[in-house]
């Protein structure tokens, strides 16, 4: 294990040894097409999601803060902030985050320069901003991308900190990069740290107290505002830890595998995933994924294979456990941080087919990768414009649903309760509260209180009675021509059609 993951040649001779263009071109022409390609194909018209509600709510001037779980942390919030100060339009925040998330993958390819040659640093990049995943997510108030790109940067710090023991800037990437990560997603700091401080133990050369000492550091700073907020709301981390479990699903044994195959055809959620496999096509890259980047690690030149290929593949495989054997749904959105890191062995694997020793273009080669690249490439538009135009949907049913309980007198300040709450609640501009589920956060009575104070209502889907205490309220009916088609609003006398309230 040692011979393969630590070369003989070191760090600094490896950078001598790659050969190409300047980087920053490269790898800022990837990051501004990214960007572009969120601004055309994703933000337009797109709508706000359940999590994107919570946490942007979290730090918005306009809307009362959604229950805050106990699985969630507040990275993104944080990241959200400066924008949500002055606007909660979707569109605004949409397009900060479409230019923050270019910046974020131009920064964590950055750390890489040199390591790697510039034709298989951009094309790695170009392969993972081209996912659908990594498309539909850029602009949108979620964690995961920065996770990734967190995970991309520590592990790029950690081969150069590693390799060249005067190389300060690479502990201090080290360091800020964990810290990223668990701010944004604790778990996959975790099996982050767990992997990279394991491949410094496992290589002798490598066992250096300081990137052990950086790893445990960056986890306990990056954790720690998690951590408090576990003492302080949840009371304790233990109690928060086990909350958090039971609205996951509990962690256990559970092959997740065939179900991040079936959420391959652009659904952001497949829980529970029981849907028939309907679009094979849509998940052949994910079969490919795997075999593309075991012939990668192995195409990759000797002088670099240990540090370049193997590492970025180990940990990816590592921080890829919990998703795909310890939960019984998938989001694709959770293996960003994999897909991330085996976007560079698969890169070396595509340059090998193409190229000869020399870096000479082979026709044969050449056209194989063109072809396979350009029906994936259509095969990711296709799924992410099907994405997208369900992300807009979204966006017209609720909005058609928030102008009916304006018209019911369903406005600011007012709480909402029931089917869709969350969402709801950002279109509305009302809080959301619920009394059961892994969102409760009030009592039955303290609702009722609540809605004698000012203006609510309980959304029920078709089929299901009001709770008890709304019963008695009056009742209407959300647009049909949308996802609330048979849903009824129960409202009590505080909401009345055509007053405003202050």
């Amino acid at each position: 294990m040692q011979e393969a993951l630590a070369p003989r040649p070191s760090i600094s001779t490896l950078r001598l040894a790659t050969y190409g263009a300047r980087p920053l071109p490269w790898l800022a022409g990837v990051s501004v097409a990214f960007v572009l390609a969120q601004l055309f194909l994703v933000v337009p018209g797109s709508g706000m999601g359940w999590d994107e509600t919570v946490y942007l709510s979290q730090v918005s001037r306009e809307m009362p803060a959604a229950f805050f779980s106990a699985p969630r942390a507040r990275g993104i919030s944080f990241l959200a902030a400066p924008v949500a100060a002055f606007t909660s339009s979707i569109t605004a925040v949409r397009v900060c985050l479409a230019l923050l998330s270019g910046a974020g993958l131009f920064a964590s390819l950055w750390v890489w320069r040199g390591l790697l040659p510039v034709r298989v640093l951009a094309t790695a990049g170009g392969l993972f901003a081209t996912l659908w995943i990594t498309l539909f997510y850029g602009p949108l108030v979620m964690p995961n991308l920065w996770s990734a790109y967190g995970v991309l940067a520590a592990v790029g710090c950690f081969v150069r900190a590693a390799g060249d023991r005067t190389d300060r800037r690479a502990l201090g990437g080290l360091l800020v990069s964990v810290v990223v990560v668990a701010l944004m997603r604790p778990p996959d700091a975790l099996w982050l740290v767990l992997a990279l401080a394991t491949v410094s133990l496992a290589v002798r050369r490598w066992r250096r107290p300081v990137l052990l000492l950086l790893l445990a550091g960056g986890f306990a700073l990056g954790s720690a505002e998690w951590v408090i907020e576990a003492h302080v709301r949840y009371g304790g981390l233990s109690a928060r830890l086990h909350r958090a479990g039971e609205i996951q699903g509990g962690m256990g044994w559970h092959m997740a595998v065939d179900d991040q195959i079936r959420s391959q055809n652009g659904r952001t959620l497949c829980r529970p995933c029981d849907i028939p496999w309907r679009h094979p096509p849509t998940a052949l890259w994910w079969l490919a994924l795997p075999l593309l980047a075991v012939i990668g690690v192995r195409a990759a030149p000797r002088i670099r294979r240990g540090a370049t290929a193997v590492v970025p593949a180990l940990t990816a495989a590592v921080v890829a456990v919990p998703y795909l054997f310890l939960i019984d749904y998938a989001a694709p959105r959770f293996l960003l941080p994999s897909y991330a890191l085996l976007a560079l062995p698969v890169a070396e694997c595509l340059w090998w087919i193409a190229a000869d020793k020399a870096g000479r273009l082979r026709t044969a080669g050449t056209a194989v990768v063109v072809f396979a690249l350009a029906g994936h490439l259509a095969v990711q538009y296709v799924v992410v414009d099907h994405a997208v135009a369900g992300s807009q949907k979204t966006r017209k049913d609720f909005t058609k649903a928030a102008a009916q309980l304006h018209r019911l007198g369903v406005r600011p300040p007012c709480v909402l309760s029931g089917e869709y709450a969350v969402q709801l609640s950002f279109y509305t501009r009302c809080a959301s509260r619920q009394t059961g589920g892994p969102d409760a956060s009030i009592t039955p009575s303290g609702l009722r209180a609540a809605a004698g104070r000012a203006p609510g209502a309980v959304i029920v889907p078709p089929g299901h009675k009001p709770p008890a205490f709304a019963s008695s309220w009056r009742t209407a009916r959300l647009p049909d021509a949308t996802r609330f088609g048979g849903y009824h609003v129960y409202l009590p006398a505080t909401a009345q059609p055509g007053q405003r309230t202050r």
